[in-house]
């Protein structure tokens, strides 16, 4: 298993269900979408594995992993995007109230966004999750700030402005992104890296065949956000 030493260390006490068989049965949820008590029989209790995802998803495992992986990243190119995704109304009815768990209100009624940094490759660097109704550019400062700074970043015109475009440059990276059809004086970019900016909406496709993706159905959004991370992990080792 690539990921297996990546895993937390089995502690004292009783030894606790095989690690591949738990992370088979997560996957099978992000997959099928399935009801947690609907898991098959062969990855054994649905409570054990529901609850082992939950409590290393607190502890960070998840992006830990994710964020393991992504350290081989050595691209040049970062494409950044955000993406829709229905709330079913099982993710409804949070305590707190539905903005603090990353669920917006509008006319599509409940949903969630997320945002993604991809590389070349489509293999997502970044992911944060956001209320529906967040504007794309509102996200942007998740996604700079970069240890070593990419040739470029690529980006739709939802992030066109100027203080986006500054914030960039002054990291070192050219950014790559179309002005407004209403700007007074628009700025040229370079179309041939523009029209790669696909990559990143392919990485949305391919995480809205998992079902549990395609609809939100978690009321927290820390574990909405562990599912994508798990996907973001299947990318990256397959």
């Amino acid at each position: 298993m690539v990921i297996e030493p990546l895993l937390p260390k089995k502690g004292r006490g009783p030894s606790r269900r095989d690690d591949r068989v738990i992370l088979n049965g997560v996957f099978y949820i992000l997959r099928t979408g399935a009801p947690w008590r609907d898991l098959p029989e062969r990855y054994g209790p649905h409570t054990t594995v529901y609850n082992r995802y939950v409590r290393w998803g607190e502890r960070g495992v998840w992006k830990g992993i994710l964020d393991a992986l992504a350290e081989e990243c050595e691209d040049v190119l970062i494409f950044i995007d955000g993406s829709i995704v229905k709330a079913h109304r099982a993710a409804a009815g949070v305590k707190k109230g539905e903005l603090a768990e990353s669920i917006g209100r509008s006319r599509g009624g409940r949903t969630s966004k997320v945002h993604a940094a991809v590389d070349q490759k489509g293999r997502p660097i970044r992911l944060v999750i956001s209320g529906g109704h967040v504007h794309d550019s509102k996200l942007m400062p998740e996604f700079l700030d970069w240890e070593v700074p990419p040739l470029a970043i690529v980006a739709d015109k939802a992030y066109s402005s100027d203080k986006i475009r500054k914030k960039i440059t002054d990291e070192g990276a050219v950014a790559v992104i179309p002005s407004k059809s209403n700007a007074r004086k628009p700025i040229p970019h370079d179309k041939n890296l523009y029209a790669m900016r696909n990559i990143v909406e392919r990485f949305f496709c391919k995480m809205k065949d998992m079902r549990r993706l395609a609809t939100r159905f978690e009321k927290k959004a820390e574990n909405f956000l562990n599912m994508i991370y798990l996907f973001s992990i299947r990318c990256w080792i397959n």
